[in-house]
């Protein structure tokens, strides 16, 4: 166990998953108490560094830091990096970053760097007979980066110069792929011509779903103009030398423990209340517990508590404390299908019979009871039953319900059949024993064995892989696995319109993207680009819906649940409030105060 140089904060990662298991009895109150017991007992009071009075560290008196913990250590702060994969998060995309709009706990736009958002229709938002559009955003007086340097509308220029650069991997993600040019008739004036029409025109910024970040000329434009992608790409600005506009500056990146910020007293919204904020990189959910419990954390955020810590904290914490939990179904978690012929392995994983076979043998209430006591919302498609329009959807949804008998059916007719151990196993291949992985991390490893039992009874032998934390922070490795992968991906209708053929990480993309399977339907292609072209918002829902029974048809991925990622908050700080699953936990972070 060891702590930072200021504070007593504990980044020990607990016992082992089975010592874990092994302590926990299975009646649930016990299991809350002895939970709870193990980790208090991870962060006792422990010794200070030499020299150093306990009290003098940022938590002490009246200009405390605030301490987020997160799951994992971001290749970038930048709220859209151009480096080849890697991970970033959602709360250093929002300390960090500011773009022209952001979103509001209900989803809403508002202005950020923008004095208003283009209305359609107007002056500000053309729409011509040919299709093509145009946008103009106002800048608001008096921007500057964190170093001081004014902001300006050809920062902007610059970003889609370099976002548009196909070398670069982004040219194909939206908006570039839709935008023709950006001009700058003067320093506050960002002229958008966009080349179709493009319904999110209005709302570009940061955690809107179109990220249209700007980028400093004073630090990219040199490097940018030397045309060396790979340098360019891992230049410092976009991890320790970063430079943004949003309510904390960068200060400092420890590698492997955390990174801390200072408020930016010319933050457009107004300077952050909190005097400081420091993100602690914990991978271990029991240990983020602890220090939630012992208050040296005071926001666990991005994934860094699962649904057993918080069962804690709701039922023991929350009401002797007076912290909050809350969660939102953000995440959808399915099981995907490899289909690049030269990985597919066995190639009847590209057998749309074995996938549904494979389906229906997932009993997916006793998956819920397993993991989520029940609570979790059953998942059918990639987007969440809490949209209005979602009645449309179910109605036109092939589902998979639990049903041994049907699965192998399917089994049978796509040649199949189960051998002397009750396996299954095709003539001249052998067992149909395809892997499937999933990301280290107690929840992913306990879904995967329960996944795996159930296939097993139904005569489905996968073999069990776990992707170490280090290499699923590499896309090409999460692109490259042979036959299965169980992950989280964004839920919504946005995520829902990346699953084409242009979203298929490869080398000429620099492996970005979340068609991580390689799956393809020029159908759903057709309906994604109408649904990416269309400003009636009525039409879109409609083919929001088609594409929705596409994905369930053909089945690239077998859909489990809405993964509900919560995050807790001490009773001290104030500010985090309840949103909807497109927005930020930390959409006014700048407002929060820690007492």
């Amino acid at each position: 166990m060891r702590t930072s140089g200021h504070s007593g904060l504990c980044y020990a990662r607990a016992n082992s998953r089975q010592e874990v298991e092994a302590a926990m009895p299975t009646h649930r109150p016990f299991v809350l108490v002895g939970l709870a017991a193990l980790a208090l007992a991870a962060c006792a009071p422990m010794a200070s560094p030499a020299g150093q009075d306990p009290s003098s560290g940022p938590q002490a008196g009246a200009g405390r830091t605030l301490v987020i913990s997160v799951r994992v250590e971001p290749d970038s702060v930048a709220s859209k990096p151009v480096q080849q994969g890697g991970v970033t998060l959602e709360t250093s995309r929002r300390l960090f970053n500011a773009g022209l709009a952001y979103l509001d706990n209900q989803g809403s736009a508002l202005p950020y760097l923008a004095e208003t958002l283009p209305q359609l229709n107007t002056e500000s938002w053309k729409v011509f007979p040919d299709g093509r559009m145009e946008t103009s955003y106002r800048l608001r007086p008096n921007l500057t980066w964190h170093d001081g340097t004014p902001l300006s509308a050809e920062d902007f220029v610059l970003s889609w110069s370099v976002y548009a650069t196909p070398d670069l991997g982004q040219s194909r993600s939206p908006p570039y792929s839709t935008v023709e040019e950006v001009l700058a008739p003067d320093e506050r004036t960002i002229l958008i011509r966009w080349v179709r029409p493009y319904p999110d025109a209005g709302n570009l910024g940061i955690g809107t779903g179109t990220e249209f970040p700007p980028l400093p000329r004073h630090i990219l434009d040199g490097p940018f103009q030397e045309a060396q992608w790979d340098a360019f790409g891992s230049h410092p600005y976009w991890n320790r030398e970063f430079v943004g506009l949003g309510p904390y500056r960068l200060d400092r990146w420890e590698p492997g423990a955390f990174f801390e910020g200072s408020p930016f007293d010319d933050h457009i919204l107004g300077r952050p209340k909190i005097s400081g904020v420091r993100v602690v990189f914990i991978p271990d959910a029991n240990t983020t517990l602890a220090n939630v419990l012992s208050e040296e954390v005071h926001f666990a955020a991005d994934d860094s508590i699962r649904f057993q810590q918080s069962l804690i904290l709701k039922q023991e914490w929350g009401p002797q404390q007076g912290g909050q939990v809350l969660s939102k179904p953000n995440l959808w978690r399915a099981v995907y299908a490899q289909f690049r012929p030269e990985l597919a392995s066995p190639s009847a994983v590209t057998d749309p019979r074995v996938r549904k076979a494979m389906a229906h043998a997932v009993d997916r209430d006793a998956l819920n009871t397993g993991l989520f006591e029940g609570e979790a919302i059953l998942a059918d498609t990639i987007i969440a039953p809490t949209v209005s329009y979602y009645a449309e959807i179910d109605r036109v949804l092939a589902k998979y319900p639990f049903d041994l008998r049907r699965s192998e059916q399917l089994m049978n007719e796509s040649g199949f059949f189960k051998d002397g151990s009750g396996i299954y196993a095709r003539a001249g291949e052998g067992r149909f024993s395809p892997e499937v992985k999933t990301n280290s991390a107690t929840q992913q490893e306990q879904e995967l064995a329960i996944l795996a039992s159930g296939w097993l009874q139904a005569g489905i032998d996968i073999q069990e892989a776990i992707l170490p934390a280090a290499q699923a922070q590499d896309s090409q490795v999460r692109a490259s696995f042979p036959a299965f992968y169980a992950f989280s991906s964004p839920q919504g209708e946005a995520p829902l319109a990346r699953l084409t053929s242009t979203g298929i990480p490869r080398p000429e993309n620099r492996w970005t993207g979340s068609n991580r399977g390689a799956w393809t339907n020029p159908e759903f292609d057709r309906l994604a680009e109408l649904f990416d072209s269309t400003l009636d918002r009525t039409e879109r829902n409609s083919y929001l819906v088609q594409m929705a029974r596409l994905l369930s048809e053909d089945l690239p991925a077998i859909s489990l649940y809405f993964n509900a990622i919560p995050i807790a908050a001490v009773a001290a700080l104030k500010g985090p409030q309840p949103t909807v699953p497109d927005a930020a936990w930390t959409w006014n972070i700048h407002e929060w105060e820690l007492q």
